[in-house]
């Protein structure tokens, strides 16, 4: 090669300035993609030694442009006594063709980005339109990227969080003020949840907390997004919702530790973007019901965001 394959930094990507629309845009064209057979993708892989990390990585490829992308990510829990953040996370991008390496990217603001763009996709089939209200279980990197998001999609007015950093919670706060919207910290989870219109939970997976979210708090219309493989949430709790939406049930059903008891899986994201199976009712009938989207994370989201990443950077240069 006459010359080193360029790194994209978080700043690097941050400045691309890629919309909303573009990101909710890029996921479902992966499904679609996916559907028709011009992409591609495993199930992601993960474990857990015994000290408490969590590795996890996605490989997943598409024929236009022709690119493979594989992400690999270490949680530790230990990372910030280093001054570091608990997630940290690389992705590649080769040429589908080729196999030659064409970009390595920033994991952590792919993994935000496309965590936040996914859960746009789902709340597009789920939320109430005249969502204003949002509250967030875990207010860090998470809580961030999706009240970014949001804020394009819907007219909110409102935040309450619940988490065990007082300071992530002022933070988070203190970013929705100056976007317009008022903030409150709330004393417990319940509280937060009620009266929410989306509830996004994004509580880090090492927490060794008991389940302590119950599904019943949700209000009537409410829609909660749930990033963090459920563990928060009380399992026989999610009866009371009218549905939930997984990521993908291929991968669910090889995964030992499930999302949801499966009796109330009532699909996944692909059957919501293809109109297998049916989202949020319209009207009346629909307002009062109380849906759910809960996800792992899948490689078709980092493959979509990589590669409008990629090509982005490569048009300015």
């Amino acid at each position: 090669m006459d010359s080193p394959f360029p790194y994209y930094s978080e700043d690097d990507l941050s400045r691309l300035n890629i919309s909303t629309p573009e990101i909710v845009a890029a996921i479902e064209n992966a499904i679609r993609g996916r559907e028709d057979g011009t992409v591609w993708s495993t199930p992601k892989s993960a474990f857990s030694p015994p000290d408490g990390r969590y590795m996890m990585s996605t490989f997943a490829a598409m024929s236009e442009p022709s690119l493979v992308v594989t992400k690999s990510v270490v949680l530790n829990p230990r990372n910030p006594e280093r001054g570091l953040p608990q997630i940290n996370a690389l992705i590649s991008v080769l040429d589908g063709e080729t196999g030659l390496p064409l970009a390595i990217l920033d994991g952590n603001w792919i993994t935000a980005m496309r965590t936040a763009g996914v859960s746009a996709l789902a709340a597009r089939h789920l939320a109430r339109p005249d969502s204003s209200v949002m509250a967030f279980i875990g207010a860090g990197v998470q809580a961030r990227s999706h009240l970014d998001l949001f804020c394009e999609l819907y007219s909110l007015k409102h935040i309450q969080t619940f988490s065990r950093g007082r300071a992530n919670q002022e933070s988070l706060c203190e970013h929705a003020a100056r976007k317009g919207l008022s903030g409150e910290i709330c004393d417990t989870a319940e509280q937060a949840l009620s009266g929410a219109d989306i509830v996004v939970s994004s509580v880090t997976a090492t927490s060794d907390a008991p389940p302590f979210l119950d599904a019943g708090w949700l209000k009537p219309g409410a829609f909660a997004t749930i990033t963090d493989l459920a563990v928060p949430w009380m399992h026989e709790t999610f009866k009371q919702l009218d549905s939930i939406i997984i990521d993908d049930m291929e991968q669910e059903a090889v995964m030992p530790n499930k999302l949801a008891p499966p009796e109330v899986v009532g699909g996944d994201l692909a059957d919501l973007v293809m109109g297998r199976v049916s989202g949020r009712r319209e009207g009346e009938a629909g307002s009062g019901q109380r849906l759910a989207f809960a996800f792992r994370g899948v490689p078709l989201g980092d493959l979509a965001l990589s590669a409008l990443a990629y090509e982005k950077a490569r048009e300015a240069g």
